[in-house]
């Protein structure tokens, strides 16, 4: 009898999962048609009239049971990250202006604990009525706007601050990356904290305004616990100050967690995982003594940037590598028939400090 009553109550609670996953799968089609609609409107007007039907269908449907485990995989140019720690989620989307500005809109969802049940807050942009990289800490109705990738929970004070990485679209010279911090009050959030060491500078965030012609790099690196960016520097000394001609220099830089602050490190290595999968062997011809040709595989080796005698030339300057892991630096003795055999590196200028703005 009571192994009865144990499959009764497992096929009913799999019939009851199954009817919270047939809604929201049916909510979620609804909801790709809204979107639809939003994303082929023409007019401002139109985009606001879409986005609004959007909007509240989507509230509507991120408040029911099951929500937040639901994948809403249709949802192709909406963002709906989970922090690693699950507990919140993003619902984060932008509506691109016929002056090529952007609108976002983001809702948090969070589990109350103490009334046992999700609750959702909304992020309103207010860009308009804020400074274009605002420098105070704000609540949810005073966002400057973005779209985020990336929630990196840090532990501060026995608090948790979520850091975020985000995207900005700005407008039709410049983009931003960014860089901010979560943190909760009640059902209340505050964005920005003073946990960023830039030199002499304590920040609350940190924005990077490039040039619309490029792709900027701003990934979080976990194996070092380290936020890795592109050095920004101007396309020449005129544009020096002017953001929009900004591009990366082919430099990098990093914010390494030390001491409850991200600090700045100027001139690093990116250097990527090592693959645990074998890795596709390189084919290499050659002419045998016979004059037959013959081929041999190698496998790929990774080439040190910071080695003298790699195809790209004597370094100028010395990037630092990641903490405990040392390059081996050959003899840089070399003769004239080498030295002239590759161009030199172009040294980084030193005036160009990290393209880090904010405060």
């Amino acid at each position: 009898m009571k192994g009865f009553v144990v499959l009764f109550l497992s096929i009913f609670s799999l019939s009851l999962n199954a009817q919270v996953d047939s809604l929201l799968l049916n909510r979620e089609k609804q909801l790709s048609g809204y979107l639809d609609n939003l994303r082929n409107a023409k007019s401002d007007l139109d985009k606001e009239t879409a986005n609004q039907t959007f909007k509240t269908f989507l509230q509507e449907t991120i408040a029911l049971k099951g929500a937040f485990d639901y994948p809403f995989a249709m949802l192709k140019s909406v963002g709906t990250i989970k922090s690693p720690d699950n507990q919140f989620r993003f619902f984060n989307w932008n509506v691109e202006q016929e002056d090529e500005t952007h609108k976002y809109y983001c809702f948090i969802l969070k589990f109350d604990e103490k009334k046992k049940e999700w609750k959702t807050i909304e992020l309103v942009d207010n860009s308009m009525m804020l400074a274009p990289q605002p420098e105070d800490v704000l609540d949810e109705t005073m966002w400057y706007g973005a779209l985020y990738y990336k929630i990196i929970p840090v532990e501060k004070s026995n608090k948790t601050y979520y850091t975020l990485l985000g995207y900005d679209a700005n407008n039709n010279m410049s983009h931003t990356k960014l860089i901010d911090v979560l943190s909760f009050s009640g059902n209340h959030i505050k964005l920005g904290s003073p946990i960023f060491k830039i030199k002499d500078q304590v920040l609350k965030r940190v924005f990077f305004e490039h040039s619309k012609k490029c792709v900027m790099s701003l990934n979080y690196d976990d194996a070092r616990n380290r936020i890795i960016f592109d050095h920004l520097s101007p396309e020449s000394q005129s544009m020096e100050g002017f953001r929009e001609f900004y591009v990366p220099d082919m430099s990098y830089d990093a914010l390494k967690f030390i001491n409850n602050k991200w600090v700045l490190e100027e001139d690093v290595i990116g250097i990527n995982k090592k693959s645990t999968t074998k890795s596709n062997p390189v084919v290499r011809l050659d002419i045998d003594r016979n004059g037959q040709l013959v081929r041999h595989k190698e496998n790929a080796k990774w080439i040190d940037p910071s080695n003298p005698n790699a195809p790209a030339g004597e370094n100028i300057h010395t990037p630092a590598l990641p903490e405990g892991e040392i390059a081996e630096t050959p003899s840089k003795k070399k003769n004239k028939k080498e030295e002239s055999e590759f161009p030199p590196v172009r040294k980084r200028n030193k005036k160009h400090k990290s393209g880090i703005t904010g405060n």
